[in-house]
């Protein structure tokens, strides 16, 4: 039986015998697809996850000849067990981590949120004024002020994706949508229970740093 170290030995081990090695020593070792299993059950995993795991490119290229994985995007991969199944919020998921420095926002921040009926036709992705980006048909581009505010990380099947809390994202609704669509995100947003109702406070502050009055509209909501 392992101890920790001798564990954490082989592990560096294995990293450094499948990059010396190439892809005869990746097939003598059964144990590098046990370490992937956890990132194969997702439906999607990054580079960065596979590398904290000890797993080289060289490794994951190996596995895409194989036909074991298969590369969605630059640095995204996905197991071939998860390319037949369905999942929500897959095509979102792949979206944004196609995007460097990305968050998911607006109406599709909405929809994963609960607060609007509408179905996004495109994947709405926030991004910094200084990012680079390719037009994408089905990518919603919005260029957001202060990037830094509000955005937060939650897990859609499996996979941490960058989002806009709830609060930013009304607040962005009434900035950038049309008023019909923000006021049913407020009013949904209040009614909500437990962890989903909205921060009031944090929704003041916000509007406060983006220079948006919502004042009468709270008002109308809360009363």
């Amino acid at each position: 039986m392992y101890s920790k170290l001798n564990k954490k030995t082989h592990l560096i081990g294995l990293s450094v015998f499948v990059k010396l090695s190439g892809k005869r020593g990746m097939m003598r070792n059964p144990l590098i697809l046990d370490i992937l299993q956890p990132l194969l059950n997702k439906p999607y995993f990054t580079s960065k996850e596979a590398r904290a795991l000890g797993i080289t490119i060289a490794a994951l290229h190996h596995y895409i000849k194989k036909g074991t994985i298969k590369r969605i995007r630059r640095g995204v991969y996905q197991s071939s067990i998860c390319e037949n199944q369905t999942f929500q919020w897959r095509d979102l998921i792949e979206a944004v981590l196609s995007v460097s420095g990305g968050a998911v926002c607006l109406i599709s921040a909405l929809a994963i949120y609960e607060l609007t009926e509408e179905m996004p036709r495109q994947h709405w992705i926030a991004v910094n004024n200084s990012t680079s980006i390719k037009r994408n048909r089905e990518i919603k581009f919005t260029r957001l002020r202060n990037m830094n505010l509000g955005v937060t990380k939650i897990v859609l099947e499996g996979v941490s994706v960058p989002i806009f809390d709830r609060e930013r994202t009304i607040i962005d609704s009434f900035r950038l949508l049309s008023r019909e669509t923000a006021i049913k995100a407020l009013k949904m947003g209040v009614s909500q229970k437990g962890t989903k109702k909205i921060d009031l406070l944090k929704l003041q502050e916000y509007a406060e740093k983006l220079r948006v009055d919502i004042t009468d509209f709270l008002m109308m909501v809360t009363t």
